[in-house]
C-alpha cells in the first residue's frame, strides 16, 4: 500500500468484500489475508484517502495506490433533527464537533469538552467534582435561562453529566433558527444534537481504553505568614491609635506565637486524580447490529473530602426484517458526589488567618471534643478575628453526599413504505432517582455562629421524562429537483416529586453520630414535599427543496402547546425560512481554485420555556391568624400571588447570513457568518408596590435583549505525505445588549443581588455598576479641593492615603451610590480557538488553544484580602504611607470609627475589577501507536497510548486565581471563590481487539 508519491501507507483497512474478514497494513505498508474465493473483491479504505475495491481475479499479489480523497468535511451527513442530510445542502447554522477532539479533555461533563471547538460557543467551566459546565449559544438571550436543548439519539435529556464521552459517534450544534425551528418553543439558547455508538457489520470487536491522571491547581494565594501577617496587623492597631497593650494576644509583641503558622491552602488542598475506564463490545451483520458499552469515571478531587464518581452501561441495538427496522438505545448511569456541606474553600482557605490553628486545646469540649476553631484563638473580647470558615473542620464535621441514579432510553419502529418515504414510531424514557443527605455535627466552624444542634436531612426526588414521536420522512428527486423533509407529532410528558425531612440532635454512639433521621431524637426539621406535571404537544415540519444542486430552500415549522403557561397564551408556531445559493455551480464562475462556495442566509422565531410550573397561577394562603377578644383565634387569608393568564414563552427573532466554501482542492474549508437575534417577551419577575398585599412577584413578559456578532472558522488539511497534519480555528464576537426590562417602577435596569451588576437598557446585561476608583489621596490639601461644583467636600472623611473615587461633579453631598458608573461587563466580546493536529508513522501529537478577551472580572476574594479587615493580606501587599506614596494599596488602619478606612473596605469600587482576558492551551497529547508485529503475538488489533496536559499554561493580566469564571445568568465574572479549572497530567491506552 503506498501512495501516489510513493510513500507506504501503514494502518489501511483491508477487508474482503461482504464479509466480515479483513486486517491493516503493516508499518511498511503491507499486508496478507486469506481468502477462499480466488475472486473475490478486496476494499481499501484509509482516512484522508478515497476507498478502492480491487477484484482478484485469481491474483495472489497486489500494488495499491490510494488517492488522497476529494471528499471534505461539507460532505458529511449531519443530524439536525428528526433528519440528516449533508452539510453541503444545509441552510442554517449548523457546527460539527468530532468527538475524538472533544474526548481528549478529561471532564465529568460533556459541556467543558466543548470549549474552543466551535465558533459562537461559550463556555465556562469549575473544577469542582461532577459540575456541569455553563453553555451559551450565541450569547445570553434570556435572564432567567441561557442553557442549550440536549437531544440524545432523539431523546430530549440533560447530557451535561449524564453521557460517557467515550460513548459519542457525532455532535452537532444547531445554532441558528432554520437549523433549530424543529424544536419550536426549546431552542432559542440553541440545541446541542448527540448521536452515540452503533453496531457495524462485522466480527464482534472489543475496544478497551484506560486514562489515569493527577489533578493540581495550577496557582494558590500568595498569601502571609503567620509572622508577616502579626507585624502588619500590629501596625495597623497602632497606626488607629490603638495601645500597645490593647493589641489582641495573638499577634502582640511579646505574646506573639511564631509556632502557630497554619497554611490553610496546603493543609487542604492535594494532588487529585482521575481515573477513566471504558470498554465496548460490537459487531452486527446485515439483518442485525449491537454495541454495549461499560465506563466508570471516578474524580478524588484536588480538595479534601470532594470526590466525584460516575458508572454507565450503554445498550443499543438495531435489527432489520424487510422493510422494518426496529431498535433501542438504552443508558444506565449512576453518579455519586460528596462534598463538605460547610464553606466556600477558595474564598475560605485565603483568607484564614496563619495565627489561627485549625485545632486548639482550649476548644475542646463536650460538643467539640477535637477543638476544632471557629477563626480565633482567642475567647476573650479583644480578639484577632476572621469570619473565613474552618474548612478543614468543615471536612470533617459537616458532609452532603448526593447519589443520581438515572435511565434515558428509546425504542424506535422505521417502516419503509416506499424508496422515498418511511415511518418512524419513536418512544423515550428518561427516569431518575435522587437522593441527598446532609449532615452536620453541631460544630460552629464559623465566628459569630452560635453553637447549633447535630442534625440529619434527607431528600429523595423522582424525575420522570416520557416522549413519544410520529414522524414521516420523504426525499424524492425527479430530473433537476430534489425535495425532502419531515411531518411529525409529539408528545411528551415530564414529571417530578420531592419530598424531604430532617432531625436534630444525632445519637452519639462509641465515638461517632447515627446518621439516619430515626436515631435522632431532637425536632423534626424540614418537612415538606412539591412536585411538577406538565405536557407538551407538538406538530412539527421541514421541507428543503433543491433545484439543480444549486439553489437551496428550507421552510421549517412547529406548533407547541405547553401547559405551563396561560390560558391565553399555550400554544404557539415556530417558523423560519432559509435559502442557499451554490454559487460555484453557476456557469458564470470561473474561479477553478474554488472548489465549493455557497452563500445561506435565514430567518425565524424561536422560543424559550423555561418557567415554574406554576408562575401564572394565582396563590390564596391561608395560614394566617389573628387574636380578637376573648383570645378568639380567628383563621385569615390572603393573595400571596396575582393570576396571570397572559404568561407565555419567549420568543427570540433570529437572522443568520453564511458563507462556506472549500478551496485548494479540497483542503481548505472556510465558514463564516453574520447574526442578530433579539429576544422578545423575555420572561422577568415583574416588582410590584407592597400595598398591593401580594409578597410573590408575578412572572411576566416584558424583557428584550439582543445579540449580534460574526463567527469564522477555517480548517486547512494536508494527508497527501507521510506527514500528516491540520490546524483549525474559529473566531467569535458577540456583543450583547439590553433593550427592555419591563416596568421596574420606573426604573430601566434590573439589579442583582450584590448590587453590582445591572442589565440596564442600552448595556450588556450584568454590566459593572461601580464606583471608580481613581486613586489615593496623596495631600490633606487634595482632599479640601475635591469638591463638587457647588462646593459640597466629596469625601470630607478622607485622610492622605485614602481612596479617590469619581464623582458626578453636579452631583450633591458626600460620594455615594448615585455616583456609581458603568465598568466594563464579564461577558467577553472575542472568544478563539485553534486546534493543530500532526501524524509521522505511528506517533501522533495534538493541541489545543483557547483565548477569551474583553471581560471584565470582579475578584471578590482579593476585595477581602486587601480589606485591612478581619483576614489575611496578600504577601506583597504595599500599604501607602508618607514616605511610600508610589502604591496603589491605600493606607493601613483598622475601620471602627475611621470613615475613609470605612470607605476603602466598604465600597464595591473599579479596584476589584479586572481584566478577565485570557490565552491557554488547552490540551496538549502525543501519542503512539505500537507496531503491529508487536501486537499480533498478543491478538491485539491495533493498540495506541499517549500522555496528555490539561491546562498546562495560562497567560492572563487577572491577579485570581483563574479568570475562567463561573456565576450565575445576570452577574456572570463576579469571582467569589470559584472551583478553578485543574491542570491535569495524564496517562492512556486505547487497544483494540
Amino acid at each position: 500500500m503506498s501512495t501516489a508519491a510513493g510513500e507506504t501507507l501503514p494502518g489501511v483497512s483491508v477487508v474482503i468484500k461482504n464479509s466480515g474478514t479483513g486486517t491493516t497494513t503493516d508499518v511498511n505498508g503491507k499486508f496478507s489475508i486469506n481468502v477462499a474465493d480466488a475472486n473475490s473483491t478486496l476494499v481499501f479504505s484509509y482516512v484522508g484517502y478515497s476507498s478502492q475495491e480491487i477484484a482478484l481475479a485469481g491474483k495472489t499479489q497486489l500494488n495499491v495506490v490510494l488517492e488522497p480523497s476529494k471528499q471534505t468535511n461539507l460532505e458529511e451527513v449531519v443530524v439536525i433533527g428528526y433528519q440528516s442530510v449533508r452539510k453541503k445542502d444545509l441552510t442554517g447554522a449548523v457546527a460539527s464537533i468530532s468527538p475524538q477532539d472533544a474526548n481528549r479533555v478529561t471532564s465529568s461533563s460533556l459541556g467543558e469538552s466543548l470549549q474552543g471547538l466551535s465558533p459562537g460557543v461559550t463556555v465556562r467551566t469549575s473544577g469542582a467534582p461532577g459540575a456541569g459546565a455553563e453553555i451559551e449559544i450565541r450569547g445570553i438571550g434570556s435572564y432567567l435561562s441561557s442553557a442549550p436543548l440536549y437531544v440524545i439519539d432523539g431523546m430530549l435529556s440533560d447530557a451535561n453529566v449524564t453521557v460517557n464521552n467515550n460513548d459519542i459517534e457525532s455532535i452537532q450544534i444547531l445554532k441558528d433558527a432554520s437549523a433549530a425551528a424543529i424544536y419550536g418553543s426549546r431552542a432559542a439558547n440553541g440545541v446541542i444534537i448527540i448521536t452515540t455508538k452503533q453496531g457495524k457489520n462485522g466480527p464482534p470487536k472489543i475496544t478497551f481504553s484506560a486514562k489515569y491522571g493527577k489533578q493540581y491547581i495550577p496557582k494558590k494565594w500568595d498569601v502571609m505568614n503567620s509572622t508577616q501577617y502579626a507585624a502588619i496587623k500590629r501596625q495597623e492597631y497602632l497606626n488607629s491609635g490603638t495601645a500597645a497593650d490593647q493589641i489582641p494576644a495573638s499577634i502582640a509583641a511579646g505574646t506573639f506565637n511564631p509556632s502557630i503558622n497554619t497554611d490553610w491552602q496546603k493543609l487542604d488542598e492535594r494532588a487529585g486524580n482521575d481515573q477513566d475506564y471504558n470498554v465496548t463490545i460490537s459487531g452486527g451483520t446485515d439483518h442485525s447490529k449491537y454495541l454495549v458499552s461499560g465506563s466508570y469515571y471516578d474524580n478524588q478531587s484536588v480538595l479534601l473530602a470532594n470526590s466525584f464518581n460516575r458508572a454507565s452501561l450503554r445498550i443499543n441495538t438495531e435489527s432489520k426484517k424487510g422493510i422494518l427496522t426496529f431498535g433501542e438505545n438504552a443508558l444506565l448511569t449512576n453518579t455519586n458526589t460528596r462534598v463538605p456541606n460547610e464553606g466556600s474553600p477558595f474564598f475560605d482557605l485565603p483568607t484564614s488567618l496563619p495565627t489561627v490553628p485549625v485545632k486548639d486545646p482550649k476548644w475542646i469540649n463536650s460538643t467539640n471534643p477535637q477543638g476544632f476553631t471557629n477563626g480565633t484563638n482567642d475567647q476573650g473580647q479583644n480578639v484577632d478575628l476572621s469570619y473565613a470558615n474552618n474548612i478543614l473542620a468543615g471536612n470533617q464535621v459537616s458532609s452532603q453526599y448526593t447519589n443520581n441514579a438515572k435511565l434515558i432510553s428509546n425504542a424506535f419502529a422505521q417502516l419503509q413504505l416506499t424508496s422515498w418515504l418511511y415511518y418512524k414510531f419513536n418512544i423515550g424514557l428518561e427516569t431518575s432517582f435522587d437522593y441527598t443527605r446532609n449532615l452536620f455535627d453541631g460544630i460552629p466552624i464559623r465566628y459569630g455562629t452560635p453553637s447549633a444542634s447535630s442534625a440529619v436531612n434527607e431528600v429523595r426526588g423522582q424525575f420522570t421524562n416520557l416522549l413519544m414521536e410520529h414522524t414521516l420522512n420523504f426525499n424524492k428527486s425527479f430530473g433537476e429537483h430534489t425535495i425532502n423533509g419531515v411531518f411529525g407529532f409529539t408528545q411528551q410528558r415530564e414529571k417530578d416529586t420531592f419530598t424531604g425531612g430532617g432531625r436534630t440532635d444525632l445519637t452519639f454512639i462509641d465515638g461517632a453520630y447515627q446518621t439516619s433521621i430515626n436515631s435522632a431524637t431532637g425536632d423534626p426539621t424540614s418537612l415538606g414535599g412539591t412536585g411538577t406535571d406538565f405536557k407538551i404537544i407538538s406538530y412539527l415540519g421541514r421541507v428543503n427543496y433543491t433545484f439543480n444542486d444549486k439553489y437551496l430552500f428550507t421552510a421549517t415549522g412547529r406548533i407547541d402547546q405547553d401547559s405551563r403557561f396561560g390560558a391565553n397564551f399555550q400554544t404557539g408556531f415556530f417558523p423560519s425560512l432559509a435559502a442557499a445559493w451554490r454559487i460555484n455551480r453557476e456557469s458564470f464562475f470561473k474561479a477553478d481554485w474554488i472548489d465549493d462556495l455557497k452563500l445561506s442566509g435565514s430567518y425565524g422565531v424561536l422560543g424559550v420555556n423555561t418557567i415554574p410550573q406554576f408562575a401564572n397561577m394565582g396563590y390564596i394562603n391561608n395560614a394566617p391568624r389573628a387574636v380578637f377578644g376573648n383570645d378568639v383565634i380567628a383563621n385569615g387569608a390572603y393573595q400571596a400571588s396575582l393570576y396571570n393568564p397572559d404568561v407565555h414563552w419567549e420568543s427570540r427573532h433570529e437572522t443568520n447570513i453564511g458563507l462556506d466554501a472549500t478551496i485548494l482542492n479540497n483542503r481548505l474549508t472556510v465558514s463564516a457568518a453574520v447574526y442578530r437575534n433579539v429576544s422578545k417577551d423575555a420572561l422577568l419577575i415583574e416588582q410590584l408596590p407592597g400595598y398591593l398585599g401580594a409578597n410573590n412577584n408575578p412572572y411576566i413578559n416584558a424583557g428584550s435583549i439582543s445579540n449580534k456578532g460574526i463567527e469564522f472558522s477555517a480548517t486547512y488539511r494536508d494527508n497527501s505525505r507521510q506527514f500528516k497534519w491540520s490546524i483549525s480555528g474559529n473566531v467569535t464576537t458577540i456583543k450583547n445588549k439590553v433593550l427592555s426590562v419591563g416596568d421596574q417602577g420606573g426604573a430601566d435596569y434590573l439589579v442583582q443581588n450584590p448590587d453590582i451588576t445591572r442589565a440596564q437598557v442600552g448595556h450588556p446585561i450584568g454590566s459593572w455598576y461601580v464606583l471608580k476608583d481613581i486613586g489615593l489621596f496623596q495631600s490633606q490639601a487634595e482632599i479640601n479641593n475635591y469638591k463638587r461644583s457647588n462646593g459640597d467636600l466629596i469625601e470630607p472623611f478622607a485622610k492622605p492615603g485614602d481612596i479617590k473615587f469619581y464623582a458626578d461633579p453636579n452631583g450633591t453631598g458626600q460620594i455615594s451610590n448615585n455616583d456609581r458608573v458603568f465598568n466594563g461587563s464579564a461577558l467577553p466580546n472575542l472568544q478563539t480557538g485553534l486546534q493543530f493536529n500532526a501524524a509521522y508513522k505511528q506517533f501522533t501529537m495534538n493541541i489545543q488553544l483557547v483565548g477569551v478577551f474583553g471581560s471584565t472580572i470582579f475578584d471578590a476574594v482579593r476585595q477581602t484580602l486587601d480589606s485591612y479587615q478581619t483576614s489575611n493580606f496578600r504577601a506583597d501587599i504595599n500599604p501607602w504611607t508618607p514616605t511610600n506614596t508610589h502604591t496603589a494599596d491605600p493606607r493601613l488602619g483598622l475601620a471602627g470609627n475611621d470613615a475613609g478606612i470605612v470607605s476603602n473596605n466598604t465600597y464595591a469600587s473599579s479596584r476589584w475589577l479586572e481584566n478577565g482576558s485570557y490565552g491557554r492551551i488547552r490540551n496538549l497529547e502525543i501519542g503512539y501507536a505500537l507496531p503491529k508485529s508487536l501486537l499480533t503475538q498478543w491478538h491485539i488489533d491495533n493498540a495506541r497510548i499517549f500522555i496528555s496536559g490539561q491546562n498546562l499554561l495560562t497567560v492572563t493580566r487577572y491577579k485570581g486565581q483563574d479568570p475562567d469564571v463561573t456565576g450565575n445568568l445576570t452577574q456572570p465574572g463576579f469571582d467569589n471563590g470559584g472551583w478553578p479549572p485543574s491542570r491535569i497530567l495524564s496517562l492512556g491506552i486505547n487497544c483494540g481487539f
